[in-house]
């Protein structure tokens, strides 16, 4: 576990307690704080893509979502661009009805409607399982009909980049609501589309997530959703991977 995780994560907490101190809090390092009654939950991941920027890979973030009753509300990425003596930054913001933005600028997908013209990325966990294999056979596959499938290691800017247009797909299986809170927000503000994985309608607690700018998310689920189907059927369980108990949301 990298130091800087929980830095970030204090220096973050810091300015959620000062400012909405009734509010509740899901961390990634440090877990729940807060009041579970609240209809408020912010989502924090604090360093999205640890072992990148452990070596200075220019793939990493901290992802900060805001939830109204489980509902995404307001959202900012910023990641971190460029590398050794180059670095910038993108920061992604969106509130719910109020459009997505990088930089102070509307941001939107691409338009592409083919897999075959579609970049895509996902992400591999820790644990080498069914799961895990699954999408090792769904990379290879797509690999061999778009112009190619990356595998950059940070959830929120994955997702983040098929909101600005760069990429048009992404999935993952096994990710957290730190993972996804925000960036789910800034995709939909985009215009993008949001699904697990089955096609399912996607909550943040889910355990599953598919990204695409939407003129392609049908060309993916066929192959995607019968695949995590398959998985589901051996005992997998997608659904919610956690919810804050009492945590009342009209999910």
């Amino acid at each position: 576990m990298c130091s800087t995780d929980k830095m970030s994560e204090i220096a973050i907490l810091e300015v959620i307690k000062k400012n909405f101190a009734d509010h509740l809090i899901l961390g990634e390092e440090g877990g729940i704080a807060g009041d579970t009654s609240s209809d408020y939950l912010w989502c924090v991941d604090p360093l999205d893509g640890t072992t990148n920027f452990a070596h200075c890979y220019p793939s990493f973030a901290v992802s900060v979502g805001v939830l109204f009753q489980g509902n995404p509300a307001a959202a900012t990425v910023v990641e971190f661009v460029g590398g050794p003596m180059c670095w910038n930054t993108r920061t992604y913001t969106a509130t719910a009805g109020g459009g997505a933005f990088c930089n102070g600028q509307k941001i939107h997908p691409s338009k592409t409607d083919k897999v075959e013209q579609s970049l895509l990325v996902t992400g591999f966990g820790c644990e080498h399982d069914d799961a895990w294999n699954t999408n090792f056979e769904l990379f290879k596959e797509f690999t061999s009909i778009s112009r190619g499938v990356r595998r950059l290691g940070g959830a929120a800017v994955d997702m983040c980049h098929v909101a600005l247009g760069v990429t048009e797909g992404y999935w993952e299986y096994r990710l957290k609501p730190w993972d996804i809170a925000a960036a789910v927000l800034i995709i939909e503000e985009a215009g993008g589309v949001v699904t697990r994985m089955d096609g399912g309608k996607l909550c943040v607690f889910d355990k599953s997530v598919l990204v695409s700018n939407g003129a392609i998310h049908a060309k993916l689920l066929e192959r995607i959703a019968p695949a995590t189907e398959k998985l589901k059927s051996k005992g997998i369980d997608f659904s919610l991977w956690y919810k804050p108990e009492n945590y009342v949301t009209d999910l």
